[in-house]
């Protein structure tokens, strides 16, 4: 595989990448260019993890070195209790693993790293406090809006989330960060104020927010948006069929988990997505990518009901080795007593 080649793929389903001529350069120069992704243990984690994971299953194929780090200082800082940390990160650990594993990634390929474990040094909180004489309160505040929870009353541990954030890029020693649209604002700062403490800029890899099935955005701390990693059968059909959905408007969370999901692995695997109907409704249909299932739905000629039947039966069945996995459903105990 070539630069180029190798670029497209790590572009694939990207909405953004700030310093394209920059990747571009390192995927020439370097053998194995370095990129990491990070995750709060916060809320139990939802299918939508499936989204990065797949990009950083595009990234190993591409010959890059990927590092996922479980931040569990920043999901403290975003208010979760400190007494559950440990147990959350073992429960994500475990459960990303999963995922990854269930999607054919090889794992040793991998490098999982644990946020205390480097950003409790003094080198490193040293070089937070030099962002803190340089970043405002306005812009470490506007950084962290769409990531760190926000209240009439907010807490400084969230304007010093987005500076651990920036020099996190620095002290995981990569060329590039990866992560969603809600941390647009964060990948912006690390390339303004990275440079003014002597370190140099990154490439910032952005994945589009996937919709939730209720309301704008998937979260792992609202329920009623998301499909967890552990819920039933039953669980599953219920949420889709209460997903928001109007026959012909593509933007809904249904579609998304189509397009970013569902026919993405479907793709990789040369599988086609059925649609099981009625002979009376026209009979079973088959599609080879996400743009002809686009297209029917847009022309009427797609039931919403029918493709939500169809899209909670591929989740269920993907879901089969997370509900008989005892250890993971034991660290989900631990992790989320309540």
């Amino acid at each position: 595989m070539n630069a180029e080649e190798r670029f497209e793929l790590i572009k694939r389903n990207l909405q953004e990448v700030i310093g394209e001529e920059e990747l571009k350069d390192l995927l020439k120069k370097k053998k194995e260019v370095s990129v990491y992704w990070g995750a709060m243990p916060t809320g139990s984690i939802s299918i939508a993890y499936f989204f990065p994971m797949l990009k950083v299953a595009d990234f190993l194929k591409a010959g890059m070195k990927v590092k996922i780090l479980i931040a569990d200082l920043h999901a403290a800082l975003d208010s979760t209790p400190w007494v559950l940390l440990e147990k959350r990160y073992n429960y994500y650990k475990i459960a990303i693993i999963t995922i990854l594993k269930t999607i054919g990634v090889d794992i040793k390929k991998l490098e999982f790293v644990k946020g205390s474990e480097f950003q409790l040094k003094p080198e490193y909180m040293y070089d937070v406090l030099q962002l803190s004489r340089i970043v405002s309160q306005h812009d470490a505040n506007k950084s962290a809006s769409e990531v760190v929870k926000q209240s009439k009353n907010p807490k400084v541990s969230g304007l010093i989330y987005p500076l651990m954030q920036v020099i996190d890029e620095q002290y995981l020693n990569v060329d590039a960060q990866f992560g969603g649209m809600d941390q647009r604002k964060i990948f912006v700062l690390a390339r303004e104020v990275l440079p003014k403490i002597g370190y140099d800029q990154r490439v910032e890899l952005i994945n589009p927010l996937i919709r939730g099935l209720v309301g704008e955005k998937m979260s792992s701390s609202i329920e009623a948006t998301k499909i967890d990693l552990l819920d039933d059968e039953k669980a599953v059909k219920k949420k889709l069929n209460n997903a928001e959905m109007v026959v012909g408007d593509v933007n809904s969370g249904v579609m998304a988990l189509l397009e970013y999901f569902i026919m993405i692995l479907k793709g990789d695997k040369k599988e086609k997505f059925t649609i099981k109907r009625d002979k009376k409704f026209g009979g079973n249909i088959e599609y080879a990518n996400y743009k002809e299932i686009e297209k029917d739905f847009k022309e009427k000629k797609l039931h919403p009901l029918d493709l939500k039947n169809a899209v909670a039966e591929e989740i269920n069945s993907l879901l089969k080795n997370f509900r008989k996995d005892k250890k993971l459903h034991e660290f989900h105990k631990l992790a989320y007593p309540d």
